[in-house]
C-alpha cells in the first residue's frame, strides 16, 4: 500500500477550469471577477451579509482584531489548545493573549475558565472552533453580553460545522476562516474574514487593501496592509465551495469508518457533543497518556501513515511562557493526541488498515 498522507485537497476538474478562465482572461491578480463571486457564495453558504476574502487566515484574525480596535492595553481572551496563529495575531495588535483552559468533553474553552479570565482590560473573547467541534456559543454569547466584549470565531478549522442548526461563523461580531491546502476546502492560501456589520467589513475592506481611500484614486489616508486574495485563489476557493457538501459528506464517512474500525477501549475518537454539527476536519483521536501516543505514532509512520500530533498548548511555548498559567486539561489532551489520516477521499480499505495498526498495537501491549 502506498504511503497515506494526513491530509491532501479534495480537487477535482472544476478547479481546473475556473483557473484557467483566470489565465485566459488575464486577471490573475487581487482584481477579477472570480474574488466577487467566491465572497457573495461564502456570505450565502454561511448566512451572513458581508464576506472579504483575503491572503491566508492568519491575516484574517489580524483584520478582525483590527476592525475591532483591539489594541495595545487590551486583553483577548483565547483558548490555549490551538494553532499559534490564533494567539500570535492578538498579539501583532499590541493586544495581550489571556488563555483559558479546554472541557475535557468537546475539547473546546471552557466558558467557566473564561469568566475567571475577564479584567477591566479585557476587550474581546477569540473562540476557536478546534478540529471542527463548535465551541459552547449559547455560553459565550452569555458572557459576551453580560460584559459588554467583542466575540470573533476563528473558524480555519470548522467550515460546514453547526451549533443548534446554525454555521459557525455567525454567531460573533466577526469571524475569520482559513483555506490553507489542508483545510476542508482549500485556495492553496487564502482566508475571508465574514460579519453582519457593514462598518467591520468596510474597515476589512480598507486596511486589507494598503489603505487606500475608497472615493480617491492612488490615495491612501491609512496605514494599510496588502492582504488581499488573488483571482486565481478566489477561482480554486469558488469551485471548492460548490461541492463543500460533498467534501463534508465524504469526511464524515471517513469517521464514521474508523468509529466502525477502531476498538473504542482503547482510543477516543473526538466525540459530537450537544446539539452540533461535527465537520470532523481531522479525524482526532485521545490515547492512554504521552509515551503511548508518541510510540503509536513511530508505529504508524513506520507502516506508512502520517499523523500529527494535537497543538502543544501556546501558554507552555517559549515565546508566551511569560503570560504561562496552568491549563492542566488543555495539556492533559495535547500530549494523548493524535491526527489520523482524514481526507475526503481516503478508502475504507485504507481506513481498516489503519485501524487494524492501531488495535494491534494496543492488543500487544
Amino acid at each position: 500500500m502506498e504511503r497515506i498522507p494526513v491530509y491532501k485537497p479534495y480537487i477535482t476538474e472544476r478547479e481546473k477550469d475556473y483557473v484557467n478562465q483566470c489565465l485566459d482572461s488575464t486577471w490573475i491578480s487581487s482584481k477579477g471577477e472570480f474574488i466577487e463571486k467566491f465572497q457573495f457564495a461564502f456570505s450565502k453558504y454561511i448566512g451572513v451579509k458581508y464576506s472579504a476574502a483575503v491572503s491566508n487566515g492568519t491575516v484574517a484574525l489580524h483584520l478582525a482584531l483590527l476592525a475591532l480596535g483591539i489594541g495595545k492595553d487590551d486583553e483577548v481572551i483565547v483558548p490555549t489548545l490551538t494553532y499559534i496563529a490564533s494567539v500570535n495575531a492578538i498579539t501583532y495588535t499590541g493586544a495581550k493573549p489571556i488563555f483559558v483552559d479546554s472541557l475535557s468533553d468537546t475539547w473546546q474553552m471552557d466558558p467557566n475558565d473564561i469568566n475567571r479570565k475577564i479584567t477591566s482590560k479585557t476587550k474581546a473573547i477569540l473562540a476557536v472552533h478546534l478540529y471542527g467541534h463548535p465551541c459552547d456559543m449559547d455560553s459565550l454569547l452569555t458572557i459576551t453580553k453580560e460584559n459588554s466584549l467583542y466575540l470573533i470565531e476563528d473558524c480555519s478549522e470548522a467550515i460546514g460545522s453547526k451549533y443548534k442548526n446554525k454555521y459557525v461563523g455567525s454567531f460573533g461580531d466577526i469571524a475569520t476562516f482559513s483555506f490553507f491546502g489542508n483545510k476542508t476546502i482549500t485556495t492553496g492560501e487564502g482566508g475571508m474574514v465574514v460579519t453582519n456589520d457593514l462598518t467591520l467589513i468596510e474597515k476589512v475592506i480598507h486596511l486589507k487593501g494598503q489603505g487606500l481611500s475608497k472615493h480617491r484614486e492612488y490615495w491612501h489616508d491609512i496605514v494599510g496592509y496588502n492582504y488581499r486574495m488573488t483571482n486565481i485563489c478566489a477561482a480554486i476557493g469558488l469551485a471548492q465551495l460548490e461541492k463543500i457538501s460533498e467534501i463534508i459528506n465524504r469526511k464524515r464517512f471517513v469517521v464514521d469508518n474508523y468509529k466502525k474500525f477502531l476498538d473504542d477501549k482503547f482510543v477516543i475518537i473526538h466525540p459530537e457533543i450537544g446539539s452540533v454539527f461535527h465537520s470532523y476536519w481531522m479525524v482526532s483521536i485521545l490515547v492512554s497518556d504521552n509515551n503511548t501516543r508518541d510510540k503509536l505514532r513511530v508505529l504508524l509512520n513506520n507502516s506508512g501513515v502520517e499523523t500529527r500530533p494535537f497543538f502543544y498548548p501556546v501558554h507552555t511555548m517559549p515565546i508566551y511562557s511569560h503570560l504561562y498559567n496552568s491549563n492542566p486539561i488543555a495539556e492533559d489532551l495535547s500530549c494523548r493526541g493524535i491526527n489520523l489520516p482524514s481526507y475526503p477521499e481516503l478508502s475504507i480499505e485504507q481506513i481498516e488498515f489503519i485501524s487494524t495498526i492501531i488495535n494491534k498495537y494496543f492488543k500487544s501491549m
